[in-house]
């Protein structure tokens, strides 16, 4: 009787834990997102730690920029990701709102044989002749002149770019713009632009396969790629004059005079910006939502792994030498969650 009783106890704690465990599952909503390469290295980071924390699986495809704005406007993943933000009025237009999720900075990365991680030092106009193809070999005199203690090669220059939309391309261009006028009349800034020469890779992770295995070769990618893959970037001279290294604390010296309060949408672009140390490709990577959302739970999934990763996840970014959303940025992102992302019956998603 006594072993009857036990068993009968035995199996109703395994009735229990067996109900706690699917309620718990059951809650889960794994929840999916698409789009830039740039910020692709600190949101998987951020996907592992909150899979620990929360059990919920964050699904993020690297697929690009524009990949991620297509992505979200036809309703096929939870969120979409791009570095080129869009304006207040393309964001009313398409139903969506965006928010900045991480900052980060985009380098230039050389494959010279001898050339040490950020020996090579170069000013945005004459990167911009590189990539216009006006600069064809490493020994030009327009390079050397900035580079005396280097032993440069008169091998020729191979550009490497992206071929698909990319945020990446966005704030590369949108730099070069700003500081040639050569560029910014023949080419200009965009998400895809008509290259002048090159050869094309898909995402940072295609960019930086081909600068890996060229000889020669030049090409642009967000700084985590350039370090995961041990690859020699640039010194580039900022807006003041000072040639800077890339890195956190650059990257961070560039958004001082950011005024996230008074951008409308969230629609702001840190290249070429001022001080000292200002590392000038600059950018911040940004979040797009439906405004109305068909699947309460899922958008709250997706707020809440946002929630966490800003509270949770600034020591990741740092490691990997990306920028932390500063806390009043934050509470501005929180306060449009709750005015602006809502059921299709008018409430609120996030309390």
């Amino acid at each position: 009787m006594k072993f009857k009783h036990m068993k009968l106890k035995y199996l109703l704690s395994s009735v229990v834990m067996a109900s706690a465990i699917f309620a718990n599952s059951a809650h889960a909503v794994d929840i999916t997102g698409a789009g830039a390469s740039f910020p692709y290295p600190i949101y998987s980071k951020w996907a592992e730690d909150y899979k620990k924390s929360a059990g919920t699986a964050m699904n993020y495809q690297s697929i690009g920029s524009g990949g991620g704005i297509r992505q979200i406007e036809a309703k096929t993943v939870d969120f979409g990701a791009s570095d080129a933000p869009l304006s207040k009025e393309d964001l009313d237009k398409k139903g969506l709102v965006q928010f900045p999720a991480i900052i980060g900075g985009v380098v230039l990365v050389v494959n010279l044989e001898g050339v040490a991680p950020g020996a090579l030092r170069l000013t945005g106009l004459v990167a911009a002749d590189i990539f216009l193809g006006k600069i064809k070999t490493w020994n030009d005199k327009a390079i050397a002149e900035l580079n005396p203690a280097v032993k440069l090669p008169a091998d020729p220059i191979t550009v490497v770019r992206r071929s698909d939309g990319s945020g990446t391309t966005f704030l590369f261009t949108d730099y070069l713009s700003k500081v040639s006028g050569d560029w910014k009349t023949k080419v200009g800034a965009g998400q895809s632009v008509a290259w002048p020469e090159g050869v094309g890779g898909k995402g940072n992770e295609g960019v930086s396969a081909y600068a890996q295995r060229i000889k020669g070769s030049i090409g642009y990618v967000e700084y985590a790629y350039a370090k995961k893959n041990k690859m020699a970037h640039v010194s580039m001279k900022n807006q003041e004059g000072n040639f800077v290294q890339p890195d956190d604390l650059t990257f961070q010296a560039a958004t001082a005079g950011a005024d996230w309060a008074k951008a409308p949408g969230f629609f702001l672009v840190l290249t070429d910006q001022p001080g000292k140390d200002s590392w000038p490709i600059s950018g911040a990577s940004f979040i797009l939502m439906q405004k109305s959302q068909e699947n309460a739970d899922k958008a709250a999934a997706v707020l809440k792994f946002f929630d966490y990763s800003f509270k949770n996840g600034g020591k990741a970014a740092t490691e990997m030498d990306y920028v932390p959303m500063p806390a009043n940025v934050v509470k501005l992102v929180q306060d449009m969650w709750k005015t602006d992302i809502k059921t299709a019956n008018g409430q609120a998603v996030w309390k």
